[in-house]
Order: C-alpha cells, then sequence, then structure tokens
C-alpha cells in the first residue's frame, strides 16, 4: 500500500486548520458584532454635560456633573491643539479606516524587541469607542470589540465629526472631560485662546492624566509636553523654530482645588434645580443658572463670620494643642511636585504649625516650609483654657508669666499668617471653632438674596443655618410685637410701664417673672424707648395688651411660618424661627411693607439656549408702608441710642434689632437700609450656652457690622422714605401728649395722621420757677 507524501499530509492538515481558525475568528466576530451596542444615534450623540451656576457677576459659583465637560464645536478649538492631539495619539488618523495596521505592526516590533509592552497602538477611533461603549476592563474580547466598533464608527461618521466626539469626550484629570473644561481646569481660560505650548501641556493627558499632571508630576508633564512637540515638528504640523520657541514658552497653570466661595448657597440652589428638573437634567443636562449673589457680598459675608466665630471662640477658651509630640521636620519641608507647590501661602491663610521654640517674647513655628514668630501678646488668649463643652463653667485661667509655661516643643498648633515679608513671617495663634453661625443678605426691595452662609465651614456641615435651622429669635422677635402696636393705632411715644409682673397663664403651679437684661425695672417708658433698650417687662405688658393673635396673625403676613407660642412667652422670642424668615420679615418692615419673598435663582436655560424659568417678583403688602415706617423709625433708634448703637459708625440710615435668649444659647442681630438687609445667628447646633453675656450686641452685631461695612460702600446712601400719611409732632416723653408750648424738653414723633396727640401736656415748673414763686 503506498503511503501519501508527508508534505500533503502537513499541508491538509495546515489547512484544515486554518479553516477552524478562520471559522473560529468568524465565528467570534459574528457573536461580538451581534453584542456589539447600536450606533445608529451616534450623529445626534449627547455627553453629560456640566451645569454651571453662576453668580449675579456672571462668575461661575459652582458645578454639578457626573463628568464635568463642556461642549464646544470643533471650529472653535484652535487647529495646533487638534494636531498636537493627533501628532501624539494617532498621526496616521486621516489615513487609515479606524485600525492603523502599520501602526499595529510597529507597536508589536517594538514591544518584542524591548521584551515588555511599551507602545499602544489604539487609534483616536479606537479610544473613542472604548470611552463611549465598553468599560475600561482590559481583555481580548474588550479589544475585538473595541476594533469592530471604530470600523464600524469610521463608515458612519467622517473624520472630522470623531475628532470633535473624542475632544469632546476624552478625560484631561482632575475631573476635566473635553479639551474646553481641561483648558478652564489647567489654565482658567477659554479653550480658543489655548497657545501652542499650553495644547501641547493639554495634548499629554490623555495618555496617563495622573501621571502626567503639571501639579503632581512636575517633571513627568515637562517630559511628556517636549515629546508632544517634537513629534509635532516630526509630522510637520509645526517647524522646530515653533517647537523650540513652545519648549521655551513659560507656562503658568490656574491655581488647583480652589474651594467654592458659596457652597451652602449652591447647595440651596441645587435642591431648588432638583425639585424643579429632576437628578437627569441637574447632573447631565448643562443647564446654565443664574442666580442673585454678589461674589463681593459673599466673600465679605464669608470673612465677617469667621472672623467673628473665632473672636467668640477664643473668649470661650482654648482647648489646647492638635497634638503634641510632633517631629518638626514634618511641617519644614513641602514635598516637591506636591499640590502645596502650586498653593503659596498668603496673609490671613491659617495652617497647622508645629512649636520648634518656647521662650518668653513668644513661640517659634514652623507651618508648611517656613518658620515665623508668635508673639507673647498673640498668645494671651490661650491662658483661659477649656476643659468642657460650657464656656461658663468649664473654664480655668492659668496664672502663666511665660509662653513656655503655655506650650512645648513638639505642640501643633493652629496659627494664621498675620504678616508676611519675604522669608520673614509673622504668626498668631489661632483655634477653629466650635460654634456656628449664619448669614443671609437680601435686597428687601426684590427678594435677592446677595449672600448666604449657612455655617462655619461647608465641608465640615453641609446644614443649612440660614434656611433650615430653627433658633429662638429672643429681643429679635419683639420688632414684630412692636410693629402690631403701631398697626393698631398706638405710636413710638405711647407709654408702657416697664415694671415686674408675675404671670402663670399656662400653669397655677408655675410662675414666670420676666425680667430686664440689666436687671432692673425703669418705670414709665414710650414704646420707642422700649424697644431701644429691649426692656422685656414692657415688651411683655404690650403682648398681654394686644393680644397674642394680632401678633401671630402679622408675623403670617410678614412670611414667618415656623410654629409660634400662642402665650405670652412669644414676647420674649420662645419660638424658633429661621434666619430666611427673620430675615425677610424684617425686609419688608424696611421697604415700606412690602414683602419679596427670599429667592436666589433669576434665569435658567438648558444646553441649546431656551430659557426654561424666569424669576418674576411678587411683592406683596404685608403691612401698610405707614405702620411700616414707625417700625422702622423705632428700629433706627436701636442704633441711634439702644442696644445696637456700635453699628452707628457706619455712618447711614440703618434700623436692626439685637436678639439674645435665655442662657445666652442664642445671639441674633437683624437689620439694615432701605437697599440692603441682613441677618446675623450665632450659637451651638445643640442647645447650649455661648458664654456668659455673649449677648447679640456683643457676639452677632460685630459680624453683621463688618459685613455691611464692606457691602453698603458700593450702594447710594438711601434714607429710609417717609409716607404722606405720616406727621411729626412734639411731644412730652412722660405722657405722650403734645408737648407744652415753649417747652424745652419735649421730643418730636412721628404719628400716623389722625393719631397723634390734640391734648397739651401740663407745663412742669422748673426748680427756679420754685424759688422765684417762694420769693413773691
Amino acid at each position: 500500500m503506498r503511503r501519501r507524501p508527508i508534505w500533503k499530509f502537513l499541508l491538509w492538515t495546515a489547512f484544515t486548520l486554518c479553516l477552524l481558525g478562520a471559522g473560529t475568528v468568524a465565528g467570534t466576530v459574528w457573536y461580538l458584532l451581534e453584542d456589539l451596542p447600536p450606533l445608529t444615534g451616534l450623529h445626534e450623540y449627547q455627553p453629560s454635560l456640566v451645569t454651571r451656576v453662576y453668580s449675579a457677576d456672571k462668575q461661575v459659583i459652582g458645578q454639578f456633573f457626573v463628568e464635568r465637560r463642556i461642549l464646544v464645536p470643533l471650529e472653535k478649538i484652535p487647529r495646533h491643539l487638534v494636531n498636537a492631539m493627533v501628532a501624539i495619539e494617532d498621526a496616521r488618523f486621516f489615513e487609515h479606516r479606524g485600525l492603523d495596521f502599520v501602526g499595529i505592526a510597529r507597536a508589536a516590533m517594538t514591544n518584542i524587541l524591548s521584551g515588555k509592552v511599551r507602545q499602544g497602538a489604539s487609534t483616536i477611533t479606537q479610544q473613542l469607542a472604548r470611552s463611549l461603549f465598553l468599560s475600561s476592563k482590559r481583555d481580548f474580547q474588550r479589544k475585538v470589540k473595541e476594533a469592530l466598533l471604530a470600523i464600524k464608527m469610521e463608515q458612519i461618521l467622517g473624520k472630522e465629526q470623531i475628532l470633535e466626539l473624542y475632544l469632546n469626550q476624552i478625560y484631561f484629570g482632575h475631573g476635566a472631560y473635553g479639551v474646553q473644561a481641561a483648558a478652564q481646569t489647567y489654565f482658567g481660560k477659554d479653550v480658543a485662546r489655548v497657545t501652542l505650548a499650553e495644547a501641547a501641556y493639554l495634548s499629554g493627558l490623555p495618555k496617563g492624566p495622573s501621571d502626567y499632571s503639571p501639579y503632581y508630576h512636575p517633571e513627568a508633564a515637562q517630559r511628556r509636553h517636549a515629546l508632544v512637540l517634537k513629534r509635532m515638528a516630526e509630522e510637520r504640523f509645526i517647524s522646530s523654530e515653533e517647537a523650540d520657541r513652545a519648549l521655551e514658552e513659560a507656562v503658568s497653570f490656574k491655581r488647583l482645588a480652589r474651594d467654592e466661595p458659596a457652597p451652602h448657597f449652591v447647595e440651596n440652589v441645587r435642591l431648588k434645580l432638583m425639585a424643579a428638573y429632576g437628578e437627569q437634567m441637574v447632573y447631565k443636562g448643562g443647564l446654565q443658572v443664574y442666580t442673585t449673589l454678589s461674589l463681593p457680598d459673599q466673600q465679605a459675608a464669608t470673612a465677617a463670620l469667621q472672623e467673628g466665630l473665632r473672636q467668640l471662640d477664643k473668649r470661650q477658651g482654648y482647648r489646647g494643642p492638635l497634638r503634641q509630640g510632633a517631629n518638626p521636620d514634618e511641617f519644614s519641608k513641602v514635598k516637591a511636585g506636591g499640590a502645596m507647590a502650586s498653593a503659596p501661602v498668603g496673609e490671613g491663610e491659617l495652617l497647622e504649625g508645629v512649636v520648634t521654640k518656647a521662650a518668653k517674647d513668644g513661640l517659634t513655628v514652623v507651618a508648611r516650609g517656613l518658620t515665623g514668630k508668635v508673639a507673647a501678646e498673640d498668645l494671651l488668649w490661650a491662658r483661659r483654657r477649656l476643659r468642657g463643652p460650657d464656656p461658663s463653667k468649664h473654664v480655668k485661667e492659668i496664672a502663666a508669666k511665660s509662653p513656655a509655661e503655655l506650650f512645648k516643643v513638639g505642640d501643633v498648633v493652629e496659627v494664621g499668617v498675620k504678616k508676611l515679608k519675604g522669608e520673614t513671617v509673622q504668626f498668631a495663634l489661632e483655634q477653629t471653632p466650635i460654634v456656628e453661625g449664619a448669614l443671609l443678605a437680601v435686597d428687601p426691595r426684590t427678594g435677592a438674596v446677595r449672600a448666604m452662609i449657612g455655617g462655619y465651614d461647608f465641608k465640615r456641615s453641609e446644614y443649612n443655618r440660614a434656611t433650615s435651622a430653627r433658633r429662638q429669635p429672643g429681643s429679635a422677635f419683639k420688632s414684630i410685637i412692636y410693629a402690631t402696636a403701631v398697626n393698631q393705632g398706638l405710636s413710638p411715644g405711647t407709654p408702657i410701664v416697664d415694671s415686674g409682673s408675675v404671670y402663670n397663664e399656662n400653669d397655677a403651679d408655675m410662675v414666670w417673672r420676666p425680667e430686664n437684661y440689666d436687671q432692673k425695672f425703669h418705670g414709665l417708658t414710650t414704646l420707642r424707648d422700649a424697644l431701644a433698650h429691649s426692656r422685656n417687662a414692657a415688651t411683655v405688658r404690650l403682648l398681654e395688651k394686644l393680644g397674642v393673635r394680632p401678633v401671630v396673625d402679622l408675623a403670617r403676613d410678614l412670611g414667618i411660618a415656623s410654629p409660634l407660642a400662642n402665650d405670652l412667652s412669644l414676647a420674649l422670642g420662645s419660638s424658633g424661627v429661621t434666619v430666611q424668615e427673620l430675615t425677610a420679615a424684617y425686609g419688608a418692615l424696611l421697604n415700606q411693607g412690602m414683602l419679596l419673598e427670599p429667592y436666589a435663582i433669576e434665569t435658567v436655560v438648558d444646553a441649546n439656549g431656551q430659557t426654561l424659568e424666569t424669576h418674576v417678583p411678587e411683592p406683596r403688602e404685608a403691612i401698610s408702608k405707614e405702620s411700616a415706617y414707625l417700625i422702622t423709625s423705632m428700629m433706627e433708634d436701636v442704633i441711634q441710642k439702644g442696644t445696637g448703637q456700635a453699628a452707628k459708625g457706619l455712618g447711614r440710615p440703618l434700623a436692626g434689632k439685637t436678639g439674645t435668649t435665655n442662657d445666652f444659647t442664642d445671639a441674633w442681630f437683624v437689620g439694615g437700609a432701605p437697599n440692603l438687609v441682613t441677618g446675623v445667628w450665632v450659637g451651638f447646633d445643640e442647645i447650649r450656652t455661648i458664654g456668659e453675656k455673649e449677648a447679640g450686641a456683643r457676639t452677632a452685631l460685630p459680624i453683621w457690622i463688618s459685613y455691611m461695612k464692606k457691602a453698603l460702600e458700593p450702594l447710594p446712601v438711601m434714607p429710609f422714605t417717609v409716607p404722606d400719611g405720616v406727621i411729626t409732632v412734639k411731644i412730652d416723653p412722660a405722657t405722650g401728649l403734645l408737648a407744652p408750648d415753649g417747652a424745652s424738653q419735649g421730643v418730636n414723633e412721628v404719628f400716623l395722621k389722625g393719631t397723634e396727640p390734640t391734648q397739651q401736656a401740663a407745663a412742669k415748673s422748673s426748680p427756679s420757677q420754685f424759688f422765684k414763686f417762694d420769693q413773691m
């Protein structure tokens, strides 16, 4: 029997194996083709977009996104940026049809010769396919799908369309998706203004956004930057001279990780958007949200509140070093290429440092690579040591004569940069407050929120104490009681007795004796003086006369929706209200009785430029303009001669009221001018004292003054408008009647027309008149 030649056997075997292999490959490809996502909607593909929130002066103050991306058409992207991306990622992009077989062969040879994977061959189309449709899992199946998708995409889309999608889709690091977001993240500019040198930096990022970050790995970023320029020159996109010039150009990067200027406000806006448009639209729809917030006002408010809380915290007492026994080397160097390197220290900045020397004249502290002094006078407050939660009970005064008795080498402390000149630094001892606060500023003429702070630090607590926390307003509620009085026909000059009384209206076994802050009673006084000096006893007596129901009704008309007590304790602000409610109510009183609810959003525009909503003011009369003027005039005296006198120095017409609650748990000041009203609250989240004698005038008012001084500066000085229905009459303050003719002790008082006194008070005899009478 003749045997077949061996070569025929081998040939048939090879043929059979090839046939089986081809069949397997074909089957695999067919299977994967069936499993590919549909590309029919690729022409209309819309990636998730960033919703951006703008301040009143069109500055970005917040963003909501799944991927931070801002779409930009290809024609607005500089050609040198497009060329840089092509040169470094896919030089044969305009020649292949999705797969670059030349590149694949070159990469394979390079990897074989080096003995490891040194070079990839994914085209721009493959990268886009992976980003749009596939996971980041690295396996053979994904690679085949990527290749098949790239071929199909090249059949559906043109090269320019692929480039536009790619440049808007890919990740550039630090949360930036697409070239527009990348340009703003790294350079703080629109992509259209990116230079060749900047374009080379951006183009080097997609391969390894973290590895080539100019913030964290500047040397690697520079090497990648040089490689991009070299490839651009090799591919003749630029000349060698242009590459050299771009390589020598100094590129400045935007400071990274800047905090949002108004986080509580932006979160408040987000909640409103979510309720109106839903999560999908807010996080992926690319809305443009224009708000009422004034960025300068917000910055002034933040500085005022934080400084005020820090000063209160110092008065409460020093809680001691953050930790002890630290190694000074931890604080003496800044890691090269680290985030710190991009954040130079400035005056007013707060740092953690370590004590390296404690002497009679102060401390030597090293913080973030800087060595500075803390003078002895900046340490004096630390002698008051707080050993527990109650600043009035858990405090111990240390009779230290030297800083060395208070601090040891190795103590880690918080310091503020007081003065910085070259390498010389002067620090001040600081301490992050535990106490909280809130501030809300509103234009009473429109209801526009100009500034909002919901707490000391949003990172510590996202809870918005300006809009959500109901706290007892104390005497700050009195203005509503006195407004009810003038609304019922009483006048600021109406006499009232400030004297001790006992009340037991709710429980016969429980008696209540209202006392004044100064522990004194002042007898016969006027409503004006009772409000100016915050007389508790007189106010309770007034509420008893008016009745609780009319006060509650007026509070509701003024926009206060929180539950209110139906008893005389309401006179002293026993019912919790929010800062927003009370500020809006004062806004109505100072705006001739017209209430405009506080609002934050002016306009919302969708990604196509269509306006979805625009705020339309809806003013509502809460109280007559005449009554509003009378109570405003009374609150002006709070500042001119009462508990708010510290605000007189602002030098313009202002009206407001302090507020303090029992045991000093809450401190308030609410008030303003015709064009700006601000409310400030200070306290702990839990109900406990903020410190002995820490009343509204001492704690909240300084914050209010600090903010209003800056916020009012660009605004015109406006007097409170006197309505036609208000007249001024000279009265005798002791009786409320017309002052006798020629009397020197009468005071001018305002009245609603028709309610002014018509009867003249009896003339009072002076001691000199008695002497003359005795001589007759």
